[in-house]
């Protein structure tokens, strides 16, 4: 079960989705969104890292534009989405989630960062910016940075279908970040876990749902 608190960023105040685990907390978690916003499928991640034992706090980035903005995943939601991303800007998103990460920090916890999508970019550049621990999940638009060098763990989740990050973009992921975990899920698409709606792809999801548990188990630990 979650709840939303108020989290105070250099951009402006936002409204962030926490869940928090039954026993003593093995780490914290910022999960960056997607450009839906914070819809049932992010609230369910958080959900599940809290089964894993995570405090995870989900901001509300597009709050800074609009409050509560929950998309559709049609074609409708998606140019919205990438509208407002574009407006809010991901340096804007990166002070967001450094917002989020010293407020789990605050409470005594080692914090990661797990972003998917345009999050997953975001995931990346906290790591690169912040030195967070952090897990990328078919982040597209992380090819212009790819020369920031990494500060601290670091691991990539892509789908061997995304037509948006296609296999030359994958080999420069491996040759510009070679201390990173790179893995590619056979038959999967971009957005492979968000489940159950389409592209999900069952088996792809469980896997790089349980490396992403075990990076965090290391490397928060």
């Amino acid at each position: 079960m979650g709840q939303w608190q108020t989290l105070y960023t250099p951009c402006g105040n936002v409204q962030a989705w926490r869940a928090t685990p039954a026993g003593q907390p093995r780490g914290g978690i910022v999960v960056v969104q997607e450009i839906f916003g914070i819809t049932a499928h992010i609230r369910a991640v958080c959900a599940r890292l809290a089964d894993a034992g995570f405090v995870a706090l989900a901001p509300a980035c597009f709050d800074l534009i609009e409050p509560d903005i929950q998309l559709p995943y049609d074609h409708d939601g998606a140019a919205r989405g990438k509208a407002l991303v574009n407006q809010l800007g991901l340096d804007c998103a990166v002070d967001v989630t450094e917002a989020a990460a010293d407020s789990l920090a605050q409470q005594g916890l080692k914090v990661g960062v797990i972003g998917f999508c345009w999050g997953g970019t975001v995931a990346f550049l906290a790591n690169t910016r912040l030195g967070l621990p952090a897990v990328s999940y078919y982040g597209a638009r992380n090819l212009p940075y790819l020369d920031e060098p990494a500060k601290a763990p670091l691991l990539f989740h892509f789908g061997d279908l995304d037509p948006s990050i296609p296999s030359d973009a994958v080999a420069a992921h491996r040759a510009k970040q070679p201390q990173a975990g790179v893995h590619v899920y056979a038959q999967a698409d971009h957005a492979f876990n968000r489940d159950p709606d389409p592209p999900y792809h069952p088996e792809a999801a469980a896997l790089a749902w349980q490396r992403s548990l075990d990076f965090f188990a290391e490397h928060l630990s």
